[in-house]
């Protein structure tokens, strides 16, 4: 809940659990932890319900991590990315701290579902590429291998989404773009501002299949 957030790191083995317990773990470094950026900190933490929010004073921690003091750090475990964020500044507060979390928390490949919804139609990206498949196949391991490292080379560009199958919620998705569960899966690329979109059946997934008709669309 709300209520036990931000989680106080006390040293490097609980910060390292903290950060690889999570897609996306955010940490404020704060030398004095009543700080008036610490007070905005905790602040954003509250408000972001579905992120972890981990706090630390610890010099040891600080150092481990290469982070200057009043500095709120994101890690990206999926993608192994991090972006940090000085508060140092009166001007960054928990509304200026919570903008940064929602805009750098996308991972790379978002599997939509009923909570991830929201930040997905918030994106700044307006291409959405979707991968349509059964998560509980044998060959999913793999597929997903090749389409985040697809989704690598089109980072800023186009937002890549895992779209399972099996989940109920989805079904109106798959009506959307025509498809049944026989044709699956299924690559689907879309532009949100006017609904245009192309849908293609493959049997597997290659990055120079996905490449071709993501340069294919963007053009």
């Amino acid at each position: 809940s709300s209520t036990d957030k931000p989680i106080l790191l006390n040293n490097i083995p609980d910060a390292e659990a903290f950060i690889n317990g999570a897609e996306v773990a955010v940490i404020g470094f704060f030398q004095d932890p009543q700080s008036p950026g610490a007070e905005q900190f905790r602040r954003a933490a509250g408000q972001v319900a579905e992120v972890p929010f981990g706090l630390s004073s610890s010099a040891a921690v600080l150092s481990h991590y290469g982070a200057a003091e009043n500095t709120v750090v994101l890690f990206r475990t999926v993608d192994n990315d991090r972006r940090d964020l000085d508060m140092s500044s009166r001007e960054v507060d928990a509304k200026k701290l919570t903008r940064f979390v929602r805009m750098n928390e996308l991972r790379l490949v978002t599997e939509y579902n009923p909570v991830t919804a929201v930040g997905v139609m918030q994106s700044s990206l307006q291409f959405n590429l979707l991968l349509i498949t059964d998560k509980m196949s044998p060959k999913h391991p793999e597929r997903m291998r090749k389409f985040r490292a697809a989704a690598e080379l089109y980072k800023g560009k186009i937002l890549f989404i895992l779209l399972d199958s099996n989940l109920q919620s989805n079904e109106r998705v798959l009506s959307y773009f025509q498809l049944k569960k026989s044709q699956l899966p299924a690559l689907a690329i879309f532009h949100t501002p006017d609904d245009e979109h192309e849908v293609v059946a493959v049997d597997d997934i290659f990055i120079e299949r996905v490449q071709d008709l993501c340069n294919r669309f963007l053009q």
